[in-house]
């Protein structure tokens, strides 16, 4: 595998492994084992669009426009700054608990507009999947190779996090899980800052 490959692996999913609504929502219809192929599926081939058009559309403009890659590339470090430290105070003060409500049904249409609603309608999707993931992008020789590790990276997340739902409830049912995941993540977060920035 290239280093582009898994450079794009590597950061999409520890984009992705933020908590957050969607997160919660597949988990939560994980637990339930509600619709969980279709709600893997929307979220991963949401992802896989979003970074397309980040890898893509930010390598063109980048060509078009010499100074944006580096204005991009001190915002994305910036923008990690602020996303680890984030999940750096997350770690400290603690007492996120990720529960589910098992009681009812949900249809799978309501289940879909629900997920796309929580994907299409948080700006953050943006600056994660487009934004950053197509900055950083830049900044490997074989960008193809990173977009296509991005892509794997989510369709593995979405659909481990769903059918794995029922074995991570009890472990995410505890606080501590929460710290030692938002620790990882603000550690990870740091070190691709800190690469961005001495480039």
């Amino acid at each position: 595998m290239s280093a582009s490959f898994l450079a794009g692996f590597a950061l999409s999913l520890t984009l992705i492994l933020a908590i957050g609504a969607q997160n919660a929502f597949v988990l939560r219809q994980g637990l339930r084992r509600e619709h969980l192929f279709w709600v893997c599926l929307t979220c991963a081939a949401s992802d896989a669009v979003l970074i397309a058009a980040g890898v893509a559309g930010f390598g063109a403009l980048a060509e078009a426009v010499p100074w944006f890659e580096t204005a991009m590339r001190l915002g994305g470090a910036a923008f990690l700054i602020w996303y680890g430290y984030r999940n750096a105070r997350s770690a400290w003060i603690g007492g996120e608990v990720l529960t589910a409500d098992t009681t009812g049904g949900t249809s799978l249409r309501r289940a879909i507009l629900t997920l796309l609603a929580l994907t299409w309608l948080n700006p953050h999707v943006y600056l994660d999947t487009v934004v950053l993931l197509g900055s950083i992008s830049a900044q490997y020789p074989d960008r193809l190779a990173f977009g296509v590790g991005a892509v794997l990276a989510s369709f593995a997340f979405f659909f481990a996090l769903g059918y794995g739902a029922r074995l991570l409830s009890p472990l995410f049912a505890r606080p501590v899980s929460w710290r030692v995941l938002d620790a990882l993540i603000a550690l990870t977060m740091g070190a691709i800052a800190a690469k961005l920035l001495l480039m």
